[in-house]
């Protein structure tokens, strides 16, 4: 089992309040669950019943479009939680899906030990509430640029996000992701991908190996968006 006193996750909220004595019983009740890549463990419409956090690993939480094309919304790593607006909360049901993109560890909480740490550790409660703050601000920020947005600059946008969101070795990210993967965040075609990534590429702007993309001139990148993100 994934042991919370133990975890380097420093971000997690659950390890910021692992000492406090009123939630050593929640934690004996963890669930550990770990997830092979490309294994979905949580599915759109499914009841929802609790929580989870990474505890090592990388996910892609999506949702199925009005034209049933996946829309990737997020991503998680180490520390970051999943499925919050089901797990936790009035909703009953998970309103999205999440996949791993690696082998995984994860962490699962249900809401009734959730509930039961809230109502007795003031703290915590005040730490969930800013993540929450600080989640509905990144959506309406990302729903604002996805309308405002012309393709390149969304794609461009998505490149900074994964340089931000994972970081870089020896000149790549520390994510793999697939052509249509980055169409379905940056809510464009594969097609449309390609031909912004091959053109970012003779610009000297990018690099490639395989599936993997690094950026090799993070001003000129941030440039090209400078008049999305200067109020964001």
């Amino acid at each position: 089992m994934a042991d919370c006193k133990q975890c380097e996750n420093l971000n997690c909220l659950i390890k910021k309040h692992s000492l406090n004595n009123k939630i050593l019983t929640v934690l004996e009740n963890k669930h550990t669950i770990k997830c092979k890549k490309n294994q979905q463990f949580i599915m759109e419409g499914t009841p929802a019943h609790g929580l989870f956090f990474t505890y090592k690993g990388k996910i892609k939480v999506a949702k199925i479009g009005a034209d049933e094309r996946e829309q990737i919304v997020r991503f998680a790593k180490d520390g970051d939680i999943i499925g919050h607006r089901g797990g936790f909360g009035s909703s009953k049901y998970y309103s999205i899906s999440a996949q791993a993109l690696e082998d995984s560890t994860l962490c699962y909480f249900s809401k009734e030990d959730l509930k039961s740490i809230l109502l007795n550790i003031p703290k915590l409660t005040f730490d969930f509430m800013l993540f929450y703050a600080d989640e509905l601000n990144e959506s309406e920020t990302r729903v604002r640029k996805l309308a405002q947005m012309s393709v390149k600059e969304r794609v461009i946008d998505s490149l900074i996000y994964m340089d931000k969101k994972f970081g870089s070795k020896d000149g790549l990210f520390n994510v793999s992701l697939s052509r249509k993967e980055y169409a379905e965040y940056s809510g464009t075609t594969e097609e449309q991908v390609i031909r912004i990534l091959s053109s970012l590429k003779k610009q000297n702007l990018i690099t490639a190996k395989g599936r993997k993309l690094g950026i090799k001139n993070l001003d000129s990148l941030k440039k090209e968006i400078s008049k999305h993100t200067l109020n964001s």
